[in-house]
């Protein structure tokens, strides 16, 4: 696990911290119950839904400690102190696609915000990496499985 500081707005932490509470209240509890039916079915050796339920125990139990994780490395970032003068966690930033000559918008934002139809992006996203730290005219190059994709911005606002 990384020791980097995650930066998140309290509305994203509150979203994780929710997230989490369910996995380990509600989800993990069901799973049990699984677990317990399935020892109820005989030979464990030969008993799929004894295997498939550990291993969806075993899954979730990582989902649990990547969210304590992340959460327990979380920084909160009021958005009313963003600065507009250059991207930062919490940026509106519009940008020019300069090969299509389109312009597009996009939000950095921390996890649990992320909402990929909305162009909410995560601050650690390829993206969102090309864009931290410019200024309005700043072109960026930001590699993608497609190859490069060539951005230059237009605007820093907050949301």
């Amino acid at each position: 696990m990384s020791t980097d500081r995650i930066p998140m707005s309290k509305e994203g932490y509150e979203k994780l911290k929710a997230q989490l509470d369910q996995m380990k209240n509600e989800d993990m509890s069901n799973i049990a119950e699984q677990i317990a039916q399935a020892r109820g079915y005989g030979d464990l050796s030969e008993n799929a839904e004894f295997d498939a339920a550990v291993e969806a125990q075993g899954m979730l139990q990582a989902r649990i400690n990547d969210l304590q994780d992340k959460l327990s490395r979380a920084y909160l970032v009021e958005r009313s102190n963003v600065p507009t003068d250059r991207v930062v966690f919490g940026s509106k930033v519009r940008v020019l696609d300069v090969d299509m000559a389109e312009e597009e918008d996009f939000i950095l934002v921390g996890p649990g915000e992320e909402d990929y139809d909305n162009n909410r992006i995560l601050l650690t996203s390829p993206i969102g990496q090309g864009l931290v730290g410019k200024k309005v005219g700043d072109e960026v190059e930001v590699p993608i499985p497609k190859g490069t994709l060539k951005l230059k911005i237009v605007e820093i606002g907050c949301e």
